[in-house]
């Protein structure tokens, strides 16, 4: 393994190969993402720098290898694809596709809920996918879901993830607002991620994110159901329930009993508009 210089020394308009770093995305305790610009293929995309500086270097490039590995094995529209991983002058770098922005930054605006229920659609699909392949997410929250042309959503972030089919020793890692009670106690699930995702859908119709532990009613909680089918909004609160057992067993059931409900967003108001012109009208 290459001897890796910290990622913070990294600055922008270096070059590593034929990326050239443009502008710094984000930063996060265990890697840096910038945008960069492909001088070969003349495009741009995102590089997500890993930090293996610390002390404990040979656990940090296993957890770096694990989250490759994990993206690699994941092939869904609404997944980000991993375009590249390797060694560039030594320092090791993960290559993406560049969004628009993260979810997290598009609901610091209005979106009309036809809008917003086209992308929960989308990101049930994409953490259903994840489940179906044995990988637990762990970190579900609007930071790690990029918005690209198109209205298409796509997860992102698998450095805390994990592969369902063996063990494993974790922490309380997550994100507050979105980590569920169990996983808060270092015992998460495929169900604990269907309650991170559950709480985004109920922020981006509510415009409010309930601070657990739950106490009805649940803040904007008039804003959130207005307009919406009483099956969907039975489908949301049920995703959120404080008691593991009683939401959905994962993202794939939670996917199904979605694509059951075939209208999620009601015309009652409108209909009942139209008739009382139609009766003035007619008067």
């Amino acid at each position: 393994m290459p001897d890796a210089e910290p990622s913070r020394r990294l600055r922008v308009g270096m070059k590593l190969d034929k990326y050239r770093l443009v502008q710094r995305l984000g930063e996060g305790g265990f890697a840096v993402v910038f945008q960069a610009h492909d001088t070969i293929e003349d495009r741009s995309v995102a590089l997500k720098v890993p930090d293996l500086s610390s002390d404990s270097l040979q656990q940090s490039f296993d957890d770096v290898q694990r989250e490759v590995r994990i993206m690699a094995s994941l092939s869904h529209p609404n997944v980000l694809p991993l375009k590249d991983a390797r060694y560039i002058d030594g320092q090791f770098v993960m290559v993406f596709p560049l969004g628009e922005e993260s979810l997290n930054d598009r609901l610091s605006r209005r979106m009309a809920r036809t809008a917003s229920v086209d992308y929960i659609r989308q990101m049930t699909a994409a953490v259903a996918h994840a489940h179906e392949n044995k990988v637990l997410h762990r970190d579900i929250k609007p930071e790690n879901f990029i918005l690209f042309p198109g209205n298409q959503i796509c997860l992102t972030d698998f450095g805390l993830a994990r592969n369902q089919t063996r063990r494993h020793r974790v922490s309380a890692s997550g994100t507050l607002g979105y980590i569920a009670p169990e996983q808060a106690m270092g015992k998460p699930t495929l169900r604990s991620d269907v309650f991170a995702l559950g709480l985004i859908a109920y922020r981006m119709l509510a415009g409010v994110l309930p601070e657990y532990p739950f106490e009805p009613p649940l803040p904007s909680y008039a804003k959130f159901r207005k307009g919406l089918h009483q099956d969907f909004i039975d489908w949301v609160r049920k995703a959120i329930d404080p008691t593991p057992s009683k939401r959905f067993r994962d993202a794939v059931a939670m996917n199904n009993a979605l694509k059951r409900i075939r209208n999620v967003i009601t015309t009652k108001s409108t209909t009942a508009k139209s008739t009382r012109r139609s009766t003035r009208t007619a008067a």
